[in-house]
């Protein structure tokens, strides 16, 4: 049976004191019962983070973690046998999170024997019937991860997630690092795996033709806040926020040439964000380009944006496309990216 995670105004922070880095600020996102939610973003926007803040690898400075309405906030809660059972991740690179001095066969077993309390000849059975869902021949039973490929050590990685029989499986940057042919084979694997198990997911990702394809709805992040969070297909067709209008932008089209990226400038530094709306110091539609919109470094648009439909947090969502200026023209409406979920 598929989990509900649910997180409100959830804030973590690395170090203390006036050095303190607040990586993710007030976030809240549910994921639904068998339905996958995707976190889009540039590098350093707190995806990451959020993925680890719930499987209790980073602490949670404030706000509530719910697994099926439970209450798991407190760390202790999250690093329970029970909750770890129920809630898995699978990371970016399979070869530094799976042990080079363990066959996968090794790895699997113990954790069927220790974890769901198998018998051994039940557990080389499971392990056999794990690697066949993923993909993998009989064979990897007794190879080490430093002889398969990278995608053959993803789908291992992937294969010792399901082991424990997850509830909901988080995917952070689980394709960024194959080849596109693979990660084709991978996103594919990923959603007959959630059919065929009914499973929630959290699909992180940079890469917005994958979120795309594997999400139900997409929460954008920028500098440790979500700008825009609404169902996939309506994000993609009407996106409001400048920052994500800007990031589609950015996609090279086939049969023309690539269209001009409407940002400049890198971003702030994390540790002393810009007051407003973060995104000010570097909006196509904001004070940088438009003087009067004060407003912009004055209010924080996050507050606004709650309980809209499609809540973009931006005090202009509606002048990103027709501004005037050449760097709001340049920010067109997002060609397809690829098929939808289901379809």
């Amino acid at each position: 049976m598929a989990a509900k995670l649910q997180l409100t105004d959830v804030t973590v922070r690395y170090g203390s004191g006036a050095g303190a880095l607040t990586a993710v600020d007030g976030v809240s996102l549910t994921v639904p019962s068998g339905g996958t939610v995707g976190l889009v973003g540039e590098s350093g926007c707190g995806k990451s983070t959020i993925a680890r803040a719930v499987v209790a690898l980073v602490p949670v400075a404030s706000g509530t973690i719910t697994l099926d309405g439970v209450d798991h906030t407190d760390v202790r809660k999250r690093r329970t046998r029970e909750f770890r059972r129920r809630v898995q991740m699978v990371f970016q690179d399979p070869y530094a999170s799976l042990n080079p001095r363990i066959t996968i066969g090794g790895m699997l077993v113990e954790i069927l024997a220790h974890i769901r309390k198998l018998r051994r000849a039940e557990c080389r059975k499971e392990a056999l019937r794990l690697l066949d869902l993923v993909g993998l021949p009989a064979s990897a039973l007794d190879r080490y991860p430093h002889q398969f490929s990278g995608g053959q050590r993803q789908r291992a990685a992937i294969a010792r997630a399901l082991a424990v029989e997850p509830e909901l499986v988080i995917y952070d940057e689980v394709t960024s690092a194959l080849d596109v042919s693979v990660q084709g084979a991978i996103l594919n694997l990923l959603r007959q795996l959630q059919s065929e198990l009914r499973l929630s997911y959290v699909f992180i990702s940079h890469d917005l033709a994958t979120v795309r394809y594997m999400s139900d709805t997409v929460s954008v992040m920028y500098l440790g806040r979500v700008v825009e969070n609404v169902a996939t297909d309506e994000l993609f067709d009407h996106p409001e926020h400048p920052y994500t209008r800007a990031l589609m932008a950015s996609l090279p089209r086939l049969g023309g040439r690539r269209r001009p990226v409407p940002l400049k400038g890198d971003l702030p530094d994390p540790r002393k964000p810009p007051s407003g709306c973060r995104f000010h110091t570097r909006c196509p539609v904001g004070p940088k380009f438009n003087p009067e919109r004060t407003v912009c470094i004055e209010r924080d648009p996050q507050k606004s944006a709650a309980g809209k439909s499609h809540n973009a947090a931006c005090h202009f969502a509606d002048a990103a496309e027709d501004a005037p200026g050449e760097h709001v023209a340049s920010m067109p409406a997002p060609a397809p990216l690829g098929r939808r979920k289901g379809t």
